[in-house]
């Protein structure tokens, strides 16, 4: 009997990929659980809502950041808010800070890459403003910069960062720490999270009082 190797070798590799699938699904649906189970995780996120509802309500802004896959989070979350979730309602303030190219790519040339978000901070920050930024590691120099100029202008800074929380546990008013070192895991949990943060807070500034 003549054996087609080339056709085995390709079933292997379809049952190694559709693995492979079901093992990357079970390892985000772990981390979920591990954060349904986290009470002190869960806590800080209710407590970010709140610090969020009560800033917009006091018409402040929300300000994201991050780098790569981060950057499109933070781009992200904040579309959220300014556009609409669930309800149709008046725009919440929200912008991420890496949207305009020209500004990005001018500092990083002229000051360096460690300063395009602390610099933008400095221009845009008041007092009770919310800053959040996003570092898998938590040890983003630029984020980390960030996160420095906004305590000294009295912004209140949300790290959402991976298991250990890095440089910016330090620098934060608020963690949301995901349990794991894993960054695909770990962004996908922080889009969860943003989403989560954006229905509470659009809850609470669409009460009938």
């Amino acid at each position: 009997m003549t054996v087609d190797f080339n056709l085995n070798n390709t079933v292997l590799q379809r049952l190694d990929m559709k693995q492979r699938i079901k093992q990357v699904i079970s390892e985000s649906i772990l981390l979920k659980q591990q954060i349904l189970s986290n009470e002190y995780l869960l806590d800080t996120v209710e407590q970010v809502a709140e610090v969020c509802t009560i800033a917009l309500k006091a018409d402040k802004k929300l300000l994201f950041c991050g780098n790569g896959g981060s950057a499109a989070d933070a781009q992200h979350i904040a579309a959220e808010f300014s556009g609409r979730f669930y309800k149709d309602r008046k725009p919440f303030h929200a912008e991420a800070l890496h949207t305009n190219a020209s500004y990005m790519t001018a500092v990083a040339n002229d000051y360096g890459f460690d300063f395009v978000y602390s610099r933008m901070i400095q221009a845009k920050g008041r007092v009770g403003d919310i800053f959040f930024g996003i570092s898998t590691s938590g040890n983003s120099p630029n984020v980390v910069k960030a996160f420095e100029q906004s305590r000294k202008q009295g912004l209140i800074n949300i790290a959402m960062t991976g298991a250990t929380g890095g440089s910016l546990l330090a620098l934060s008013d608020y963690v949301l720490n995901v349990p794991s070192v894993d960054t695909p895991r770990i962004q996908e949990a922080h889009i969860m999270l943003g989403h989560i943060i954006c229905e509470l807070v659009e809850a609470n500034l669409t009460k009938k009082i």
